[in-house]
């Protein structure tokens, strides 16, 4: 019996977060790649990622938890999520500095994101570690 609650929570999906920010990708995307390997590392040790913390989605996926304003078909698309219901996203991705940009705009614009509160619990918080060396 004890085997099988834990095998069934497990299995179920995870209630959504106050605010996350979630990564529709699919196998293959280019960009995604590119994300992961210049964001993704350091994206939970900032302050962004510490306010939103990351979650993966496959473009095919359709979470009952998540209220999307529409229908996410690029990949990579970043959908700020408050509650399960979409604040904005961020479709694409063009780089570091323009991610850091908009990421920032979003969550000041659309959340009770205080950079300046974040900094003080949050460690490793320069975002120039996302940048791979050359």
């Amino acid at each position: 019996m004890i085997l099988a609650s834990a095998a069934l929570m497990l299995t179920a999906p995870l209630p959504a977060q106050a605010v996350e920010l979630v990564m529709i990708e699919r196998d293959g995307c280019a960009y995604c790649d590119r994300w992961n390997a210049e964001i993704a590392p350091i994206y939970p040790k900032t302050p962004e990622g510490a306010f939103a913390p990351l979650r993966r989605l496959d473009v095919k996926e359709r979470p009952d938890d998540i209220e999307f304003a529409s229908r996410p078909v690029l990949t990579p698309t970043f959908v700020l999520v408050d509650e399960g219901r979409e604040l904005m996203r961020i479709e694409g991705y063009g780089g570091d500095d323009l991610f850091w940009s908009m990421l920032s705009v979003i969550l000041r614009d659309y959340t009770e994101f205080d950079v300046d509160a974040q900094i003080e619990t949050t460690p490793d918080t320069d975002h120039t570690d996302a940048t791979p060396t050359q």
